[in-house]
């Protein structure tokens, strides 16, 4: 070593870590003390926890989201309606090809002319034979008298928070008298349409099929006579009201005081326009 060098201090590592231990033993400085308050180890070599209030992380609010319970569905209350109507034939006893079907139409939502068979509610005291009748009068403006039953269609749709069962009994009239009529409010048109183009112009499938039946019940009628048609069902009268409206009005004159318009019902294969 020459003369200008000085030899540097030694470090003395043994004493300066026992200040640290002294340091770590005593505690944080005054300043710190707040701080290391708000957080802990849990243990050596881990990372300090903060137990501070701090915003849940998208994994924990999808885990709270797992864990409410679910809102169970509304549930939807459950109505019967039951219903009557009729195919009404003019000419019954002479040829098919000359034989009439009254049918009326009705405008859907989208402005659709749909043509179906006359039909409605079963009323308080009335048997489904009966309502047949009335139906087909008030909403077609003919006379008729039940021979036979067609069947019966049946189908569900929801309306006003409800769901509803429908079912309708279908029969087979003969032409009496009477003059075609749209007077009815819930009807847009009315028409004699011949026997064989039923298939073409009723605008639901099921009532296409009950079209089918009634040629084959003019058929055995032609063949057979009267008596070779199937009994009547039985059907008693009708004890309690239904959930329907029973007003039902007639179209006004201009003259006349305004009237408020009756809601719109369900009276046919699905839900009215």
């Amino acid at each position: 070593m020459s003369d200008g060098e000085q030899a540097k201090p030694r470090r003395r590592r043994s004493r300066r870590r026992g200040r640290r231990r002294a340091q770590r033993a005593a505690g944080p400085p005054a300043g710190d003390q707040g701080n290391d308050a708000e957080r802990h180890t849990d243990g050596p070599g881990e990372a300090p926890v903060s137990t501070a209030n701090s915003a849940p992380t998208p994994r924990d609010q999808s885990k709270q989201r797992k864990s409410r319970p679910r809102r169970p569905p509304e549930r939807l209350r459950t109505v019967h309606e039951t219903s009557a109507g009729g195919l009404v034939i003019d000419g019954i006893d002479g040829p098919k090809d000359t034989q009439l079907a009254a049918l009326i139409g009705r405008v859907d939502r989208r402005g659709r002319m749909l043509w179906s068979l006359p039909k409605g509610h079963i009323e308080l005291g009335e048997t489904a034979e009966q309502t047949a009748i009335r139906e087909v009068a008030e909403e077609t403006g003919i006379r008729g008298d039940v021979l036979a039953a067609l069947g019966s269609i049946d189908y569900w749709f929801v309306t006003e928070g409800r769901r509803v069962h429908k079912t309708v009994h279908h029969y087979l009239l003969r032409f009496q008298g009477g003059e075609l009529s749209d007077d009815d409010v819930e009807v847009t048109e009315v028409a004699w349409v011949p026997l064989r183009d039923l298939a073409s112009r009723l605008a639901y499938a099921d009532e296409r099929k009950l079209a089918e039946v009634a040629g084959e019940l003019i058929d055995k009628l032609h063949t057979d006579g009267p008596g070779a048609l199937p009994p009547l069902p039985r059907s008693a009268p009708r004890r309690r009201p239904q959930t329907h409206s029973h007003a039902r009005t007639h179209r006004r004159d201009d003259s006349a005081q305004p009237q408020p318009q009756p809601r719109r019902r369900t009276n046919g294969c699905g839900q009215g326009p």
